[in-house]
């Protein structure tokens, strides 16, 4: 599944209708964010039951300010509706793999014990 753009107005949707959403919080300036985007890109060709997506945070600041994304890139992961991973930086494909195989394997009915779903403002 290739990589799609995500607004603001798509994201509700994104999170409630797919198990899994990998987010990758961006922007066109960033050395840092170029350098992943390949990775990222690589990863989700190689995980099609996964949705992959980027939100550019010059794009869709509100995005970006309602999750506290002060550092880019950084990678959210939603499983359920629930936000089950976040961490600044780039990152190998390996070390991507390592957390989508981590994240595919959580119990969720653990998580959730734990965990609220998200909820729009």
């Amino acid at each position: 599944m290739a990589v799609s753009a995500l607004t603001t107005e798509q994201f509700n949707d994104t999170i409630t209708n797919n198990d899994i959403v990998v987010i990758d919080f961006w922007a066109t300036w960033c050395g840092p964010c170029r350098t992943f985007a390949p990775v990222f890109e690589k990863v989700s060709e190689e995980h099609p039951g996964i949705t992959f997506v980027k939100v550019d945070t010059d794009a869709e600041p509100s995005l970006a300010g309602h999750f506290g994304i002060r550092s880019i890139p950084t990678l959210m992961i939603f499983r359920d509706q629930v936000i089950v991973f976040q961490q600044p930086g780039a990152m190998p494909k390996g070390a991507l793999v390592n957390i989508l195989e981590q994240v595919q394997a959580l119990d969720m009915a653990e998580v959730k014990r734990g965990a609220q779903p998200f909820e729009a403002d």
